[in-house]
Order: structure tokens, then sequence, then C-alpha cells
């Protein structure tokens, strides 16, 4: 049985969830918060980060999250989220890149700080300058995706794959921290209520942090 070590806010540890669940691979949840990582985790990995998907049984210990999709990705047939041409595979992987990179960098990560950390770590009110940014710069990135849904079916072509669930990982953390106005974005805000009604979704959509709750929108699949 694999053992992934998450945090429930990390956008990162979603998209491995959402990634198992489509390959209908068995796990169980061992919960690290990032300001409080235990000693054991830090042996685990020494960078401090979730994801890490662990195998007790096969002596397997993967860390990083695109790490461990190419692993899933090389050793379990079902459900391919990385496939196509080579031209194909570079698109799905490019948009991975930008998702879990510039999307966190300029919409996930400022939220996480002002609305999660702030308040359970620092005991500080969030900065409403910060957080009009961030959800100025999810203007641009949800206007790119529109952009891409205008003219494929999926994100990356013309089937699902990791760059949808990268999206839609980031995407569901900030829309728990309030960070998403979805006004004037109805493609993206209608391929996303296709991914909230997806099996591997729902766990996501019942999870609650304590003391941080998400906007009344959030656990239903149609808005």
């Amino acid at each position: 049985m694999w053992l992934l070590y998450q945090f429930p806010l990390c956008p990162f540890s979603r998209k491995i969830r959402l990634l198992m669940g489509e390959k209908n691979v068995a796990y169980d949840l061992v919960r690290e918060d990032p300001w409080a990582a235990s000693e054991q985790f830090g042996n685990l990995n020494a960078a401090g980060s979730t994801p890490v998907l662990v195998n007790e049984q096969k002596g397997i210990v993967l860390a990083d999250s695109r790490a461990i999709a190419e692993y899933l990705e090389e050793t379990v047939e079902k459900s391919p989220m990385i496939n196509g041409t080579a031209a194909g595979r570079a698109e799905i992987r490019r948009l991975v890149a930008l998702f879990d990179e510039n999307f966190y960098r300029d919409v996930t990560e400022p939220l996480l700080l002002e609305r999660m950390k702030k308040r359970l770590v620092y005991k500080q009110p969030p900065d409403s300058r910060a957080l009009r940014e961030a959800m100025r710069m999810a203007h641009g990135h949800l206007d790119y995706m529109d952009w891409l849904i205008d003219n494929r079916p999926w994100l990356a072509g013309a089937t699902m794959s990791m760059a949808d669930l990268a999206a839609a990982a980031q995407i569901s953390v900030a829309d728990y921290l309030g960070g998403i106005d979805w006004k004037g974005h109805e493609q993206t805000r209608g391929w996303y209520a296709v991914f909230k009604s997806r099996p591997s979704f729902r766990p996501l959509l019942s999870e609650r942090m304590d003391q941080i709750k998400p906007p009344d929108h959030y656990g239903k699949v149609d808005a």
C-alpha cells in the first residue's frame, strides 16, 4: 500500500491525489503540516516539501510531484496522462510547468500565505493589497485558460492530461481560499465544473481545514 505524505491545501499533493484517483491506485494519507514537519518526514525528503509517496514494502520513496507523476505514468498503464505524440507530450509538460510554477507563484502561494499561514502560524491579519494582486493575477491566468478551452477539448489537446490535473489542483486551492472571481470566465468555470464532478475530485471537495472554511460554492459541483 502506498502512503502519501501530504497537506490538505498543498496543490502539488492534490495533483498527485487526482492522478492516483484517475489511475485507481490505492493509497493512505499521512498529513504533514508545512510549518511543523516531523523529523521522520525530513528523513524521507530533505527538501521538507509535500508530497512524498512511500511504499514501505517495496522500499520506494518518491518526492516532488512531477517526479512522482512521471513514475506513476511509467508504472501504471491505466489512464495515461502524458500521452500522444512527442510534440503533444511536450505541450502537456509545458502546461504542467506553467501551472506548477507560474500559477502557484502568482496566485496560490500568496493566497496560502495571506489566508492560511498568517492566520494559523503568525497570528497576523492578511495583507489586503497582496490578496487583490493575487486575484488580479488569477484573472490573467484564467484568461489564458479560457483561450485554451476555446481552441481545444482539454487544456493540452484532445484528451484529459496531466495539464488538466495540475491546473485543477491549483485552482481548487485558490478557490478554497476565496481567491477566484469566476465572473467573465465561463469557459474555465465550465471546464472546472466537469472536473469537480469526477470521482477522483470528490474527496478534495469534502475536506475542510480547521479554522479556515471555503466559500459556499466550493463544494458544489455545478458552481
